[in-house]
């Protein structure tokens, strides 16, 4: 279970890290790759971003939830 709970975390985190991108960077700088690029745009998706945070904040305790429990449980 150690490792699901890593898993959930390092999600998480790269969940946080997309939702930082989406709010800082404006549309026409994102990578191309990246949903929403939208060239000459000057705007920015902080919708897509707020998302991006919430899930990886939600993530990130749920992994911790489970480390705790593992941890409490002596499986770690």
């Amino acid at each position: 279970m150690r490792s699901v709970s890593a898993l959930v975390i390092v999600v998480g985190a790269l969940a946080i890290i997309g939702g930082v991108v989406y709010i800082s960077v404006p549309a026409h700088s994102l990578p191309t790759f990246v949903p929403g690029y939208i060239a000459h745009a000057k705007a920015k998706h902080t919708s897509r971003g707020e998302v991006g945070l919430a899930i990886g904040v939600v993530l990130v305790i749920i992994g911790s939830g489970l480390a705790i429990r593992d941890r409490i449980r002596g499986l770690a």
